[in-house]
């Protein structure tokens, strides 16, 4: 791909469109901007912007549309395939202004809020009112709730609530020609054409820009009890995940820890829990609603599923402390795994019941190649997260042998009948991957799409869809 460098001229139309005050090309803004949370990738802008209002980007997106300026929209940073990487330069253009809740709407039971708002805010936002938004992303303590629409993320409770795809009703974007347009309706149903709503969600800032979000809510349940099962294999547990729910059970959260991850956060964030020898997984289980008898029963039933899976000890969370102090355990997770190791992390999900398949798989594949993995994950949805560590690998094989390992993970995961992203995008570092999942033919669309949405490619280019080969 070949675009135009910033120069003073059009620097300085930038400036005129954005005021002075949200443009910044110090190396201090240059270098913060130049990474994410994608293992130690980094790659510079030529300039960072920082609008606030729609009419700003859509000036913007002009000025950069009609001089072949790339722009690639960045939310808050955390996302961990590089899709926020400007890998050409040009613009980064932040979200970080867009930060308000707009209204809640609890006749309707919907909410307006601005991308940059931080998920767990929202969250917080809606429960003072009784209303429930599910989506919650391990990061959702800092990441934005544009960017989790940009990447389709998802988080523990997608088991039982749905994806964002569910909860997202309408957007209003910027096209990459500047034009302000919502793509959709705020309403439940949508039967109006091609649904560009769902189009927009997952397709990480390379067809528009989003501005405004409108969200579906839902009552808030009031009460969730945590249950925690040992097991001395990783197939047990796994095993066990799909039998939950061909039991008739559904958890509001039912996500999978390895050992050795769980040995890692308790040093890395000074977790107190017993881990006892012998233990190689754990399966956190959650159930809410408003009747806690039934909770309860739940949770009984839930116990004899385990039981029959060999599950060594089944722990209930007694009080509110203990029960952050479990989920405490699975957020920090991927920080404590990227503290102790140079790590790549893989995001592969299938159907619940491959999940044993899955992780002996994954194994296989390390002994095969030489490296070292930590899995965790949202079981519950067959959502597994693979940390894939350094170890005793070489700088040569981690360099050029591990990619084929990383193939032949996929390849599996296809071939059970996944796909090779669950909920953290694809981004820059697996678009290479793409063509295991798609056919020509498919990859031939997404291109087709993208040029209808950017006919001069200057979104987010170089992400998520292969070069032609």
């Amino acid at each position: 791909m070949s675009f135009t460098k910033i120069d003073a001229r059009i620097l300085e139309k930038i400036r005129q469109a954005m005021g002075k005050d949200s443009v910044f090309t110090d190396a201090e803004s240059l270098e913060n901007y130049s990474h994410d949370e994608t293992e130690d990738l980094r790659y510079q802008p030529e300039v960072v912007v920082k609008p606030s209002t729609s009419a700003e980007i859509s000036a913007l997106l002009k000025i950069c549309n009609s001089h072949n300026i790339p722009v690639t929209p960045r939310g808050a940073g955390t996302g961990l395939s590089g899709a926020a990487l400007p890998i050409f330069g040009g613009v980064s253009l932040s979200m970080e202004k867009f930060m308000k809740i707009i209204e809640v709407d609890t006749e309707n039971l919907q909410a307006t809020v601005e991308p940059g708002v931080i998920t767990e805010e929202f969250i917080n936002a809606v429960s003072a009112h009784g209303l429930l938004y599910p989506v919650d992303p391990s990061s959702k303590g800092s990441c934005f709730i544009g960017g989790n629409v940009a990447h389709g993320s998802g988080g523990p409770r997608v088991v039982k609530y749905g994806t964002i795809r569910e909860y997202i009703l309408n957007l209003e974007v910027v096209l990459a020609t500047g034009e302000i347009l919502w793509t959709g309706a705020n309403t439940l149903k949508y039967a109006s054409g091609y649904n560009l709503t769902q189009l927009m969600i997952g397709s990480e800032g390379t067809l528009a820009v989003i501005t405004k979000i409108v969200t579906k809510l839902l009552p808030k349940p009031q009460n969730s009890v945590l249950m925690m099962g040992s097991f001395n294999t990783n197939e047990d547990a796994c095993a066990a995940v799909s039998a939950i729910f061909k039991a008739g059970l559904n958890p509001s959260a039912l996500e999978f820890m390895e050992r050795k991850g769980v040995e890692w956060v308790i040093k890395f964030d000074d977790i107190k829990f017993d881990l006892k020898s012998g233990v190689e997984a754990l399966l956190m289980i959650e159930f809410d609603g408003n009747d806690l008898d039934e909770i309860f029963k739940d949770c009984e039933k839930a116990n004899q599923v385990l039981e029959s899976f060999k599950c060594t000890e089944v722990l209930f969370a007694d009080t509110a402390q203990q029960k952050e102090e479990l989920w405490r355990m699975r957020r920090t997770m991927a920080e404590s795994v990227k503290a102790n190791s140079v790590y790549k992390e893989e995001d592969t999900v299938v159907p619940r019941a491959a999940l044993p398949k899955l992780i002996k798989g994954i194994k296989e594949t390390g002994a095969k190649y030489g490296f070292e993995s930590v899995c965790y994950g949202h079981a519950g949805d067959g959502n597994l997260h693979v940390n894939i560590i350094k170890a005793g690998m070489s700088d040569e094989d981690w360099k050029h042998r591990l990619k084929h390992g990383i193939a032949e993970i996929f390849e599996l995961t296809t071939k059970l009948g996944g796909t090779i992203s669950g909920e953290h995008g694809i981004g820059l570092v697996q678009k290479e991957f793409m063509s295991i999942k798609y056919s020509p033919v498919h990859l031939n669309l997404m291109r087709g799409i993208k040029s209808v949405f950017d006919p001069n490619g200057i979104l987010n280019p170089g992400k998520m869809i292969p070069d032609y080969n």
